[in-house]
């Protein structure tokens, strides 16, 4: 039997709640939250004890503490003053924690106490009654127990107690047991008890039945036994139970695709519910993304499709924060698909992480218990995902502790390789003075250009090592920034002669950065490409002089070097956009389908530089590289810094007759 074949909520007005081996609130209801006087969302998760330690005066802590430890369902009855009620509390243990039912029984302990002398109030109730004389003999039913049974009570009147176990197909084990419970009240071993058993009703259909059996005063009667259908409260506890173990799977996981998994896998199974998505928010690209589907979604449709704002009413009840149920699709305008099958549904945010949604094909297939488990589903899928944004969090900083710890390691290594270099350019030029002059005498021997360019050099790679330090989340106010401008005015401010740049086809395009750090970007690269075209240079000229020197010698007269070498070319251009770029409907990502081709967008750098960065591979990126070519500062390591800083891709690839730097996952790069 499954939830669906009987009606739930409708006819259970009885407060419940649920909680775990520590006593922790995993579930509750709507009367419960009356009655407690506090929300689901303040109670989930919290210790009964704490939230209300006025219960610790009563008999709560000493019938739950001995349903746990002795596995066995207690009851008992509580008065609430304020509300001039009395509540009869059951706990049912499980290994995973307590289910518990708070049942309004003021009107059961008036009818109790005077069923036999107000048979008109006994014919009104929705349980069946039967009272007995003291040879168990059936003296009076009401028409509930007439319906409950299947058979007019003309058949029953006269007749031993043992017929209702015969026509309610109890087993003998059962039959046994309510014999047994009727022989205690009868004797006064106990004022009142309770049995629960398995029967089948006059359809055919199996239920569970409460046979509760009291002492009552009458000429007549000794016994009268109440007879309640409890199958929905039985289905009702099995899925809390199950709700137990499904929240204990979520926040086991960390990862947010793995916990809409679970919980759209188990609203199938434990609430009948086998089309249903879960859809979570890209927070950069802003738009609901489909993680999770049954296998009910994907024979009926294919796959889940990605929502962009405002398609459909899942953005609606995602921007309304609030659970919405469809009863008949037909009438409700704003469909994403109009086309679709599905004829009612249930849709939940999932706080502000998603949502998640079931459909049926049938209009009114839902009703409030299927809103209400939903909620309580959504509830605890929240709290998972929260959880595994604060794990996520925890690791990225700690990954940023260790990125950053590499950082600090790079500086103190390209500062102590670098100054070394700089220290030992000074001895150098110190000894070959003394040498030349034989002068001991100390004076700085070096010449005021290169006093200038040494410190230069130094400028640069304190401020490298600067930019290089910061962390590499820092980023400010992302603006509004022309690319092209941007590119002009970091040539300008750069050691790239501004007439090298070549813009290919139109760069007419905008992005948001951060413009202090973006700018710092293209100084840095440009800077980069034109020591390794200087770098180039020189080498030639140094093996051109070689030459020169061995053919004629410089005593000859032999002429100088050919400056012939062709100045360094900067091509600059979009990537991503053009022309052929998908249409909104080709983006459209689907679970389980192939998606369409999405190029990332961004720019690229490419340079005729001769000389290479590093090896172009990792160590293009490594701070220590620079110092082999003899470069300054810190090149396109800091390049790629910036880059992380702003979550883009930087990658370095040879060219044909030069170095091509791309610069990719530029999202919110746009054409003018």
């Amino acid at each position: 039997m499954t939830l669906r074949s009987v009606p739930v909520v409708d006819r259970i007005t009885d407060a419940f709640f649920a909680l775990d081996t520590d006593f922790r609130f995993t579930y509750l209801n709507d009367r419960a939250e009356t009655l407690l006087e506090r929300s689901r969302a303040d109670l989930i998760g919290r210790v009964m004890w704490d939230e209300f330690p006025q219960t610790v005066e009563t008999q709560f802590p000493d019938g739950f503490h001995r349903a746990m430890d002795t596995q066995t369902p207690v009851s008992f009855d509580i008065y609430h003053a304020r509300l001039e009620t009395w509540f009869e509390a059951t706990a049912y243990p499980s290994e995973t924690g307590l289910s518990v039912y708070m049942r309004d029984v003021t009107e059961r302990k008036q009818q109790e106490r005077t069923l036999a002398q107000h048979a008109a109030a006994v014919e009104a109730i929705s349980d069946g009654v039967v009272t007995l004389n003291g040879d168990r003999e059936i003296v009076s039913v009401n028409e509930a127990m007439e319906q409950f049974l299947g058979v007019d009570r003309a058949v029953l009147l006269g007749e031993h107690v043992e017929i209702i176990p015969e026509r309610a197909a109890i087993n003998d084990d059962d039959a046994v047991e309510i014999g047994r419970a009727i022989t205690d009240v009868d004797i006064g071993t106990a004022e009142t008890r309770r049995v629960e058993v398995p029967f089948t009703d006059a359809s055919g259909a199996d239920r569970v039945g409460e046979f509760r059996f009291v002492p009552v005063e009458d000429t007549r009667a000794t016994i009268a036994g109440i007879v309640r259908d409890v199958t929905d409260q039985h289905e009702y506890e099995r899925v809390a139970a199950s709700l137990h173990e499904i929240t204990r799977w979520l926040l086991e996981s960390d990862d947010p695709e793995e916990i809409c998994s679970i919980a759209v896998h188990a609203g199938s199974d434990l609430l009948d519910l086998p089309i249903s998505g879960v859809w979570l928010l890209d927070d950069e690209q802003g738009y609901l993304d489909p993680v999770a589907g049954t296998a009910g979604a994907y024979e009926e449709f294919g796959g889940l499709p990605r929502f962009t704002p405002p398609e459909g009413l899942i953005w609606d009840v995602f921007e309304s924060g609030s659970v919405e149920r469809f009863d008949d699709l037909s009438s409700v305008e704003g469909l994403y698909n109009p086309d679709s099958p599905i004829r009612s549904e249930i849709i939940a945010p999932i706080g502000t992480h998603g949502v998640l949604m079931t459909g049926s094909l049938e209009a009114d297939r839902f009703d409030d218990t299927d809103v209400e488990l939903l909620s309580t589903l959504v509830e605890n899928i929240r709290a998972a995902l929260d959880r595994a944004d604060r794990e996520q969090l925890l690791r990225d900083r700690t990954t940023e502790l260790e990125r950053q710890t590499e950082r600090l390691e790079g500086i103190a290594e390209v500062l102590s390789t670098d100054l070394k270099r700089q220290l030992d350019a000074v001895a150098d030029a110190l000894e070959d003075e003394r040498a030349r002059t034989g002068n001991d005498t100390w004076e700085f021997p070096l010449a005021e250009d290169s006093v200038t360019t040494m410190l230069d050099r130094t400028e640069r790679l304190v401020d490298d090592v600067r930019e290089f330090a910061r962390n590499a989340t820092a980023v400010g106010p992302r603006n509004r920034i022309l690319l092209e401008r941007a590119i002009r005015d970091a040539a300008a401010n750069s050691q790239l002669d501004e007439s090298a740049l070549e813009f290919e086809l139109e760069c007419a395009a905008a992005l948001r950065a951060d413009a202090e750090r973006f700018g710092h970007l293209l100084e840095t690269a440009f800077d980069d490409i034109a020591a390794r075209a200087q770098a180039s240079e020189s080498e030639e000229a140094s093996e051109t002089r070689g030459e020169v020197g061995a053919g004629a010698g410089a005593e000859a007269g032999g002429e100088g070097p050919d400056d012939t070498t062709d100045p360094v070319r900067v091509s600059v251009g979009l990537l991503g956009i053009d022309d052929d770029q998908p249409t909104h409907e080709e983006t459209q990502a689907v679970i389980g389908t192939e998606t369409g081709h999405e190029q990332s967008r961004g720019f690229y750098l490419l340079d005729t530089a001769a000389e290479r960065p590093a090896t172009l591979d990792e160590r293009a990126f490594d701070p220590t590289a620079a110092d082999e070519r003899g470069m300054d500062g810190l090149g396109l390591t800091l390049v790629r810094a910036i880059a992380d800083a702003h979550d883009w891709t930087l990658s370095v690839d040879d060219a044909t007759n030069g170095t091509r730097i791309e610069v990719r996952d530029v999202t919110t790069l746009e054409p003018l």
